[in-house]
C-alpha cells in the first residue's frame, strides 16, 4: 500500500537483482488508486481500500473493498479475453495487497490457481472468512509469508490469518523470517518463484 505498480516492481528488482520473471508467465503489477485513507487521517495514498485503523480488530471498510473487487474483475476478464484460462492465473500482493487478494479471490475467482500473501492480514471477522464456511466448492491454494519483528503488520496477525482461513477449508502454506520487518527479503521472494512455478508449470498453457 502507498506505492505503485511500476514502483513495486522496481522494489522487487532492487531485492531480488533481477525482475520476478518467467519465460511463460507474464507478471502484471496493477497499481491502487490514490484515495484519502483514514489511518493517514485521510491523506491521499495509492491503496487498496480504506481501514478505520490498521488493526484485526475493527469492521473492514467493505465498500472501497467492493469497489476493487469490481475493478480488478475487470482486469482478469481482459486476461481471459486476450487467451489466458483463470486456471492458470495467481493473484497475489504485499502488505494491503495480499488482503485484496484474498477477498478478490476467495469471494470472486475461486477457479485461479492460487493465492499470495505477504506481510499481509484480515481482520479477525473478515467477510473473507464468512464467505469460506458457506462455500462448499474448492479454492485456490495460499501461499503466505511475515516476518516475525514486523512492528506495523504485527506477525501474530498473519498467523492467526492463516490458522483462521485453514480451518475454513482453505489449505495454506505459512513461512515466518525471523529478521524480516515490514518489508521483502531475497528468500522470501525466491520462496514465493518456487511456489508460483510448482503452481504454473511450463507446458501447460
Amino acid at each position: 500500500s502507498g506505492d505503485t505498480g511500476p514502483g513495486l516492481r522496481e522494489w522487487v528488482r532492487d531485492v531480488l537483482k533481477q525482475d520476478l520473471a518467467f519465460p511463460h508467465i507474464r507478471v502484471i503489477y496493477p497499481t491502487a488508486p490514490l484515495r484519502p485513507y483514514t489511518p493517514m487521517r485521510g491523506a491521499p495514498s495509492n491503496v487498496w481500500f480504506d481501514r478505520h485503523k490498521i488493526s484485526k480488530d475493527c469492521p473492514e471498510h467493505l465498500e472501497s473493498i467492493e469497489s476493487m473487487c469490481r475493478s480488478l474483475s475487470g482486469l482478469i476478464e481482459e486476461e481471459v479475453k486476450a487467451g489466458i484460462p483463470k486456471e492458470r492465473m495467481i493473484i497475489g500482493g504485499f502488505s494491503m495487497g495480499g488482503a485484496m487478494a484474498l477477498h478478490l479471490a476467495c469471494r470472486y475467482h475461486a477457479d485461479i490457481a492460487g493465492i499470495f500473501a505477504l506481510s499481509s492480514f484480515l481482520n479477525k471477522d473478515s467477510v473473507v472468512y464468512q464467505v469460506l464456511k458457506k462455500n462448499q466448492s474448492p479454492v485456490p491454494e495460499l501461499f503466505q509469508c511475515h516476518g516475525k519483528p514486523d512492528q506495523l503488520v504485527l506477525y501474530q496477525w498473519g498467523e492467526e490469518t492463516n490458522g483462521l482461513l485453514k480451518a475454513s477449508g482453505m489449505k495454506t502454506s505459512f513461512q515466518a523470517f525471523p529478521n524480516l520487518q515490514h518489508e521483502l527479503s531475497r528468500p522470501e521472494l525466491e520462496q514465493l518463484k518456487s511456489w508460483i512455478l510448482n503452481k504454473l508449470p511450463p507446458g501447460n498453457e
